[in-house]
């Protein structure tokens, strides 16, 4: 079977199974009902891209497609639209959104086409009645991490940036000194303040060396895990719980740890 076809099948296959003597589950969802699986399809296929596993790429792809056509299916059946809508609404914005390739627009280099990209996209948020403001189109129900990315991205192309990686380092130490004299105040409402904006900064510091915070504290944390997870190891083969044990020892272990899953990578 050609791409085409098997997308086909796939599309029929969401309508048998929502039809009547199709799947009682299938039939029952919604828009609404479907937000946790979309979310989660989506993270899936992340950790697998992370974990570079070509089948698990696949798979998940295949998952997330799923909840596209499930979502097209529901919609279908209201009337508001089908999956052929979908796929003739994505087509015309790749070509209105790529004049250097469908249309006779020249760019130099990809900055130019990020920001024809913003023009573009501004221009049809403004038709459809939305905000002119530059950091628009920044959904609310983003990581928070990753909007702060966005929103320093979207910033940027109007020229509101630190020059250098330098001054946004400057920025995140002055923000760290904000943050220690708010704690040393014992002001809550501020030491928050302070701990938001050096996390906003912080992003920033990640946009500047070319690397996503949201991807990078991702990494972290799957450091953090893999690392105390080899802490419980050693501390079951010891035979004394971590939490019998003191900061010195937990060091140690850390540290143990560390050396060790460095050593494996």
């Amino acid at each position: 079977m050609s791409s085409a076809d098997q997308f086909i099948r796939l599309v029929d296959i969401m309508a048998r199974l929502r039809a009547p003597g199709g799947c009682p589950w299938d039939r029952e969802q919604s828009h609404r009902s479907l937000r946790p699986y979309l979310i989660e399809e989506a993270y899936e296929l992340l950790e697998a891209i992370e974990r570079e596993d070509a089948e698990g790429i696949k798979e998940e792809l295949g998952d997330l497609l799923l909840q596209v056509v499930f979502h097209a299916q529901v919609a279908a059946e209201r009337g508001d639209f089908d999956i052929g809508d979908v796929c003739s609404a994505i087509s015309q914005k790749l070509e209105r959104r790529h004049p250097h390739v469908f249309g006779t627009l020249s760019v130099r280099n990809s900055a130019e086409v990020i920001r024809n990209w913003g023009r573009i996209k501004a221009g049809e948020r403004l038709g459809r009645g939305g905000s002119a403001s530059t950091l628009a189109g920044v959904p609310a129900s983003l990581p928070a991490l990753l909007g702060a990315e966005r929103l320093g991205e979207k910033a940027r192309r109007v020229g509101f940036d630190w020059p250098s990686i330098e001054a946004v380092l400057a920025k995140a130490r002055e923000e760290l000194e904000e943050l220690e004299s708010a704690v040393a105040a014992a002001n809550e409402d501020e030491t928050r303040a302070e701990l938001g904006d050096l996390l906003l900064t912080l992003a920033s510091v990640g946009r500047h060396l070319g690397h996503s915070a949201e991807l990078a504290l991702r990494a972290a944390a799957a450091r953090f895990v893999a690392r105390f997870q080899e802490m419980e190891r050693r501390a079951n083969t010891d035979g004394t719980p971590l939490d019998e044990r003191s900061a010195e020892d937990l060091d140690r272990l850390w540290q143990a740890a560390k050396q060790l899953l460095a050593e494996t990578d």
